[in-house]
């Protein structure tokens, strides 16, 4: 345990943020799970609301600091070429 009341201090914003990242992750896994999960169930009216907000999280997670902008520019991009490629898949 820190003794220096600065210490103190500091560990609890640790905490207040590693929960809060951990929350942020935890949403943009999800998301993407939905999504992987509805181009697997071929369920293409949803797929677009659920990558829509996939989208959304991901991004709101890349600009509170959760997720480097790289990444999520990354997991956008495969997302949206994973249900391109499913959707391609449907049609022919």
């Amino acid at each position: 345990m820190p003794n220096h009341k600065s210490a103190i201090k500091r560990m609890r914003q640790n905490e207040k943020r590693r929960q809060r990242n951990r929350h942020y992750k935890s949403r943009v896994k999800h998301s993407i799970r939905a999504v992987h999960d509805a181009i697997e169930s071929q369920e293409f009216a949803s797929i677009e609301e659920t990558l829509r907000h996939a989208i959304s999280e991901i991004a709101h997670a890349s600009t509170k600091g959760v997720l480097p902008k790289k990444r999520a520019s990354r997991k956008i991009s495969r997302l949206t070429i994973a249900v391109n490629k499913a959707r391609k898949a449907a049609e022919g």
